[in-house]
């Protein structure tokens, strides 16, 4: 039977309240949900004071993970009016958005992304024009990037991958091997040009390796040496986009 029980522990000067969940597994597992929720599943063997000290060594990251999450709530509270002056990322760079009266029409150049529309308050007319703008440029961004990091694994013998994008909540990508596809999150577009490299090389590596195996990984790292570095620096991509 499972049972549950919430616990608190003294982080710094911060405090981490947890939901305990004990149950039949062999480690202790945590997970932070998106809406703020500590949850902690353990062995009934497992003494409490054990599982605080858990909770403790991972301190850092649960708080960290906190207030990345906080601020994609902040963000999304916000998002979804494209209001001149509003902030998008493509490719780690920031763009401003501003409005412009007219024929509808996306253009964008190194520091604006400008849009135009005939009515200012035409909410979805303008999220139809943007979501078009920003599968665009997904599609020519992990295109161009795809096309430079094929020939390593074509040399490998794997044949060029169909590209396709959707909008994911946990995952950066995915590779369905034996159709020969790979599945990129549109809100990688904000992401530094690196990270997005890492998560590509990250799915073609599956071609060969379809699981993530000691193999698989020293097969990232011959490829990509300082893949690590780059996967740190995507986890701490804010959300970029509506």
């Amino acid at each position: 039977m499972t049972k549950t029980s919430v616990r608190t522990v003294k982080f710094g000067s911060s405090e981490i309240e947890y939901t305990l969940e004990r149950k039949k597994v062999k480690n202790i597992n945590l997970r932070i949900k998106r809406d703020g929720a500590v949850k902690v599943s353990a062995s009934s063997i497992v003494p409490a004071k054990s599982i605080d000290e858990f909770v403790l060594s991972k301190g850092e990251f649960i708080l960290a993970a906190l207030e990345k999450y906080a601020e994609r709530e902040e963000f999304s509270e916000a998002a979804g009016k494209y209001e001149d002056g509003d902030s998008f990322y493509i490719m780690g760079k920031r763009l401003v958005l501003k409005v412009l009266s007219g024929k509808p029409s996306v253009e964008a150049d190194g520091g604006y992304i400008y849009l135009t529309v005939p009515d200012a308050e035409d909410t979805a007319q303008k999220q139809r024009l943007m979501e078009k703008f920003r599968d665009e440029e997904c599609l020519l961004n992990f295109g161009e990037i795809l096309d430079e990091v094929y020939p390593v694994f074509g040399a490998m013998g794997v044949a060029r991958p169909q590209l396709r994008i959707r909008k994911m909540e946990s995952r950066w990508g995915s590779c369905a091997y034996r159709k020969g596809v790979i599945t990129l999150n549109k809100r990688l577009l904000g992401a530094p040009r690196e990270c997005i490299e890492y998560v590509i090389v990250h799915e073609m590596c599956h071609f060969i390796h379809p699981d993530h195996s000691k193999r698989f990984h020293a097969l990232v790292a011959s490829v990509m040496p300082d893949w690590r570095e780059r996967k740190a620096l995507l986890e701490k991509t804010p959300q970029c986009w509506y």
